[in-house]
């Protein structure tokens, strides 16, 4: 299992997709797409809307692991308590200029990896996601 703590800004995503990218070498490109946008979807929404103070920015705890062909990544922050899988999913039937703004990255997630769960425990956000490789 690999960990990295890291400051909730947008610089530290490719640092955290170089790592889970190399974790995942072995599987097909498809599978490797579906995971990064999933990694990049998660991060960048803590980034942008886990610690609202521009000043403050607090920390990302990411955690990979791969285990008998699952790879099992998961985020955790202590920044405002936050359920994205609670949200409803966009009406993808509209085009982009009838939708709603919002909520199609999460829509994505779900749909790329194969289980996304949430807790909020010991005041963390806490999501981890699971795809078959």
């Amino acid at each position: 299992m690999i960990e990295l703590k890291l400051k909730a800004v947008d610089e530290n995503l490719l640092t955290v997709l170089d790592t889970v990218n190399e974790m995942i070498s072995g599987c097909a490109d498809k599978v490797r797409r579906q995971i990064s946008i999933s990694v990049e979807e998660i991060f960048i929404n803590i980034v942008h809307y886990a610690y609202p103070s521009n000043d403050d920015k607090g920390e990302i705890l990411v955690k990979c692991d791969v285990c008998d062909g699952i790879a099992d990544i998961s985020f955790q922050d202590s920044g405002i308590p936050y359920d994205p899988l609670k949200a409803s999913s966009p009406d993808i039937t509209l085009s982009a200029e009838e939708r709603q703004v919002g909520g199609l990255g999460v829509f994505m997630v779900k749909k790329n990896m194969d289980e996304v769960f949430y807790e909020y425990r010991d005041g963390k956000n806490i999501l981890t996601m699971k795809k078959r490789l």
